[in-house]
């Protein structure tokens, strides 16, 4: 069994270890065959991805060498396997890849399921997402990001990224949280300025550890930061949690807090 990450620098590994793809467009190819997720790739779409615009006269050719070096490799890795991994289908190329062995289908699954979890769920959903998160060892693919599918993928991980930040800091707060989450919501907050979510859910942990005017700065700035780039007001619900603080509402205190952030999701 191999298993590959792309949430950081391409990996795959071994059971003695990592294993190294050599060459940009070895990189390229390999990313590609595993964003699809098991989908086939078209020929056509893989020669795009790895050259771009200069495309070599002989595409098929180079295109074949390059599937054939991949398939090389990973049987040299799992020498026991007795089919190839990399298959050729009427719509393409395909790469198997099983149950668990890509780190971003495994990150999704997890977030997909502390979507689903019920609202008195917050310490198995702290847990869960904190273990998903954990797998993100840099940017995706390492900052190589390749082509326009490598491209789109990653910006969809990405985002998977944020929505897991999100829940997490939700259900740290909701389990009374708030003081150890201050430095990773101030900094996920500078790190995403326009993500409004960050801002509410820093206001609140700000006002919940005893901080009311620091609370109200971050609104004040934000305001401005959207009114600048943006040229929009806040939206409702970080109005709301503004005049929450404002008149002290007991639904930011106790077990009434996890109500409050419900309501705002």
């Amino acid at each position: 069994m191999l298993k590959f990450s792309i949430l950081g620098a391409l990996q795959i590994r071994t059971v003695s270890g990592p294993a190294e793809i050599s060459g940009d467009l070895q990189r390229t190819l390999v990313q590609t065959l595993l964003v699809t997720e098991g989908q086939s790739v078209s020929g056509e779409s893989l020669v795009e991805e790895m050259w771009g615009d200069a495309v070599p006269d002989n595409q098929a050719n180079a295109l074949q060498a390059h599937i054939s070096r991949l398939r090389r490799k990973l049987k040299s890795l799992e020498p026991d396997r007795a089919t190839s991994r990399v298959t050729i289908h009427p719509s393409g190329y395909r790469l198997t890849v099983g149950e668990g062995e890509l780190d971003a289908a495994e990150f999704i699954r997890t977030v997909r399921q502390a979507e689903a979890a019920g609202p008195h769920d917050a310490g198995r959903v702290a847990g869960l997402l904190g273990s998903a998160l954990a797998l993100w060892r840099g940017p995706v693919f390492g900052g190589f990001p390749g082509g326009t599918l490598c491209q789109l993928a990653g910006a969809r991980y990405d985002e998977y990224r944020m929505r897991a930040m999100e829940l997490r800091f939700d259900a740290e707060l909701r389990l009374g949280h708030h003081a150890a989450l201050l430095a990773e919501l101030a900094e996920a907050h500078t790190n995403h300025p326009l993500r409004e979510r960050f801002c509410e859910q820093l206001m609140i942990a700000l006002y919940c550890s005893g901080r009311q005017a620091d609370a109200l700065d971050v609104f004040r700035r934000m305001r401005r930061h959207l009114g600048d780039e943006l040229g929009i007001e806040p939206s409702p619900a970080l109005r709301q949690v503004e005049s929450a603080i404002l008149c002290h509402d007991p639904a930011l205190a106790g077990e009434a807090r996890s109500t409050f952030l419900l309501q705002l999701a």
